[in-house]
């Protein structure tokens, strides 16, 4: 199970599937290997729903990202 968390103020948004992070990792770019951050805004929330993101991350990163132009997302590996 992956979690996902506000990068600005930690705040838990949820989780999603190994799938569904591998989509992330293969369509947004990294600064380095160990990378575990995005920033997203609604052109990529758009971009990612071109490209075929699931409709339940679609979904996921809208309701995240609510009314605020952009924000920092981090995922972690739950153990």
């Amino acid at each position: 199970m992956i979690t996902l968390r506000d990068g600005e103020t930690n705040e838990l948004l949820g989780t999603i599937t190994e799938e569904e992070l591998q989509f992330l990792i293969d369509e947004l770019e990294e600064e380095s290997a160990e990378d575990t951050d995005y920033y997203v805004d609604g052109d990529t929330i758009d971009m990612l729903e071109e490209d075929g993101a699931s409709a339940g991350l679609v979904a996921f990163l809208r309701k995240a990202l609510g009314s605020r132009g952009g924000m920092q997302i981090r995922w972690f590996r739950s153990k």
